[in-house]
């Protein structure tokens, strides 16, 4: 496998008495669909909110390209090149598809008004590089989009600013099964074009259909790291449940437990 392109190395976050990781690593790849998954409460959120320099984490390191990177706010996760979709995927419903895919980065033409031409052309440009067939018109207002046609455009919106790494929060939650299968197979496009991606889910089912590795946590800690052909899905699910932990929580005061 090829050098990581993001990796997190012992990460710990705590909110007053709660441990809600203790030191992770995580990495992913070019090229590469790493799953993340755990029961609720697990930390997945913490970690990738971590990351989207929401809050920063109390100890640990993140290298970005194999440097180390100081990460302070979801500005400097963009500039890096690393998108997060949550799973709101906040997209505005008034607009059209076209104004959600450049809302907040509008292009604008002799300084005073929006360049629609240019940014209409980059939206259709993105999409058609995603197979993303299913959009009448990228003037559609996102309202009268179905779930998998908003999950597309969230993700075409994520990778058209040069992106390297995006980060997909639970892209199937929801969906049908016609749906779940254009998001999965365009999560697995993004991958063959060479981003990294990381996908959170609880269904186990669409990890095994795209993810090249799994990274399970477990009560803030990472108990296990299976590449997904070597695996099945009643050993992920052991390490989700009865996962080893290094640290009992509530035992190591010293190490930062309550």
């Amino acid at each position: 496998m090829t050098e990581p392109i993001l990796r997190c190395e012992g990460v710990s976050k705590h909110f007053g008495a709660v441990q809600a990781l203790y030191k992770v690593d995580f990495e992913v790849a070019s090229g590469e669909v790493m799953a993340l998954v755990g029961d609720n409460g697990a930390g997945k959120s913490t970690l990738i909110k971590g990351i989207a320099g929401i809050y920063p984490f109390d100890e640990g390191q993140i290298l970005f390209d194999g440097s180390r990177v100081r990460i302070h706010s979801p500005r400097d996760t963009a500039a890096l090149g690393i998108e997060i979709v949550y799973q709101d995927l906040a997209l505005a419903d008034n607009l059209d598809v076209v104004a959600n895919m450049f809302l907040g980065r509008e292009r604008v033409a002799n300084g005073v008004v929006l360049d629609e031409a240019s940014m209409e052309s980059s939206a259709r440009e993105t999409l058609d590089s995603l197979a993303v067939t299913t959009l009448r018109s990228v003037r559609q207002t996102v309202a009268g989009l179905s779930g998998g046609q908003r999950q597309s455009v969230a993700v075409a919106k994520a990778v058209m600013w040069n992106s390297k790494v995006v980060i997909l929060d639970e892209p199937t939650a929801a969906l049908g099964v016609a749906q779940t299968r254009q998001v999965l197979d365009l999560v697995r496009r993004l991958a063959d074009r060479g981003l990294a991606v990381v996908i959170i889910s609880h269904n186990l089912h669409d990890i095994f259909e795209v993810a090249d590795r799994i990274t399970v946590l477990r009560l803030g800690q990472r108990v296990a790291v299976f590449r997904r052909e070597e695996t099945t899905q009643q050993e992920v699910v052991h390490a989700i449940t009865a996962g080893t932990l290094n640290v009992v929580p509530g035992m190591q005061k010293d190490e930062g437990y309550a």
